[in-house]
């Protein structure tokens, strides 16, 4: 089951990233640290195995801190978040440290984890990966489906997909085609499908 509850009345500001408290730096002394959703399984990769929140950009601020040479985000088995817009600050965050995003053989990354995604200062994803998008759906039921052109959910996902590198045209598309689908639906895209919007390479 996907996961996606966006509160709109906060998107106006989502241009830049907010300032996030960083937990005092965590011990680097075994494999498979868990730092919220995220987990480090080796000196350089970490995997996301959770529902991200509102907690995890700050835990992957910490992971970062603890575990400096991370360099790629594996995503497997990811069900989306349950805050909207702290899983588009994380978006940023994980761009801003050129952390590569990888779906390996199988992947199902659902909902909200597209977005972490496509945050991926490059991106791979094995031919048998598959993404599954949808609507958002607000704290109080309405689903983009029902929103105006203007309104400011869409003004700031279409921001961040640009900000992710889509062209301006290519986030239009790609947003009114998560939104073109109920919330409580998914329209299943291979890596070929995601591609038309953003640069995918075969992950090896």
């Amino acid at each position: 089951m996907t996961i996606r509850a966006a509160t709109l009345f906060a998107f106006a500001s989502l241009a830049l990233v907010a300032p996030v408290a960083v937990p005092a730096k965590t011990i680097a002394t075994a494999q498979q640290m868990r730092f919220g959703p995220f987990v480090v399984v080796s000196a350089d990769k970490a995997r996301l195995v959770g529902v991200t929140d509102g907690g995890s950009p700050a835990a992957f601020l910490a992971m970062i801190e603890a575990y400096p040479a991370i360099r790629s985000l594996e995503l497997v088995d990811c069900a989306g978040t349950s805050d909207d817009i702290a899983n588009l600050r994380l978006g940023r965050i994980i761009r801003q440290h050129g952390i590569a995003t990888i779906a390996p053989a199988g992947a199902s990354v659902r909902s909200g984890a597209v977005d972490i995604f496509l945050a991926g200062a490059e991106r791979k994803a094995a031919a048998d990966a598959r993404f599954a998008v949808h609507s958002w759906l607000s704290a109080d039921g309405r689903e983009a489906g029902a929103a105006q052109t203007d309104d400011p959910a869409r003004a700031a996902y279409e921001r961040y997909y640009r900000d992710m590198g889509l062209t301006a045209a290519d986030a239009r598309a790609f947003y009114a085609l998560t939104v073109s689908v109920p919330n409580n639906r998914t329209l299943q895209l291979a890596p070929r499908d995601l591609a038309r919007f953003a640069e995918v390479a075969t992950a090896g």
